[in-house]
């Protein structure tokens, strides 16, 4: 048995789990990310067992039919939207999940609203170069927070919202009164939220019907001195218009962990646009979280090989 792990950019993969318990052949982290079809097919032709962390490399149709011998796919997460899994399912490849850690990407989305709230980025860029003080924070408390998709995370960002003062609305296309007062929220429009938030935070399913669902109109309706985080996936804001809102000073700042191409280009626009705060989609990225995944992995791959595969994500 050959194992890859891939986008193992921190090259803590090996020490994260007992992958030595596999008596595998080999176990190769790749540290780089490989974009290209043909390469990437190349360097995982050898191997029978892939492991992907959640969605930084695609399995299309197109590239399981260029891996012939793959025969188990395991993705951190038990969700990976970048995994065509019924041509996996074709191919005759079993894809796995791992559990996860629920509190990592709240505790994200708070590092990212106060970072950007209070402007910590650039006064510690000042700091370095002898400055001080340049600029005036934005308080929470008493302010408006609105959480754009009331799931897990949306429910953990909101119970932090409350615990610094904030009235927190919510809004998700089936989201019923009750449910969002059993999460100390108020169920509001979609319309009203943006209107009315002065902190929105974006903790949405990526889907077709979620693909900018974070456009133009609703960046229009916010306040001049609102702010938008996205943590969740980066399809679902558009980036186009987010970039004219910033530029245009329409919104008074953005935080944004997810991309619609990850890794984010060097050139990208949003790289040098204004009033931003940016991380590399470090939501999930804990030592908790890694040694669940890949702790997990490790028995996905030894309940495959024994027969009894576990954690199975099935075609939708």
């Amino acid at each position: 048995m050959r194992i890859a792990i891939l986008d193992d950019y921190q090259r803590v993969a090996l020490q994260s789990a007992d992958w030595a318990s596999l008596g595998a052949t080999d176990v190769v982290p790749f540290h780089g990310h490989i974009a290209d079809t043909a390469e990437l097919a190349a360097e995982l032709r050898p191997f029978d067992v892939v492991v992907a962390m959640r969605e930084r490399t695609p399995f299309t149709a197109e590239r399981l039919r260029l891996l012939p011998d793959l025969r188990l796919l395991v993705t951190t997460g038990m969700r990976n939207a970048s995994i065509d899994v019924a041509a996996a399912a074709a191919a005759g490849v079993t894809v796995c999940g791992t559990g996860g850690s629920g509190a990592a990407t709240p505790e994200l989305t708070w590092a990212l609203i106060l970072a950007l709230v209070r402007h910590v980025p650039a006064e510690d860029r000042r700091m370095r170069d002898g400055g001080w003080q340049h600029t005036i924070g934005f308080g929470l408390h008493g302010r408006t927070l609105g959480v754009v998709g009331l799931g897990n995370i949306g429910r953990r960002v909101a119970s932090i919202g409350r615990a610094f003062g904030m009235e927190v609305l919510a809004w998700s296309q089936h989201l019923a009164a009750t449910v969002a007062a059993d999460a100390g929220a108020v169920a509001v429009s979609k319309e009203e939220l943006f209107a009315s938030a002065d902190v929105i935070t974006v903790h949405y399913k990526l889907g077709k019907r979620s693909v900018g669902l974070v456009g133009e109109r609703e960046l229009g309706l916010m306040k001049p001195t609102a702010f938008l985080v996205n943590t969740s996936r980066g399809p679902i804001v558009d980036a186009d218009a987010l970039l004219v809102a910033l530029h245009s000073g329409a919104i008074a700042g953005a935080a944004l962990d997810v991309y619609d191409e990850e890794p984010l280009p060097p050139g990208h626009p949003l790289r040098s646009a204004p009033r931003t705060v940016l991380t590399p989609h470090l939501g999930y990225v804990t030592d908790d979280g890694y040694r669940r995944f890949y702790g997990d992995a490790v028995e996905d791959i030894a309940a495959f090989a024994a027969g009894r595969p576990v954690r199975i994500i099935e075609p939708d």
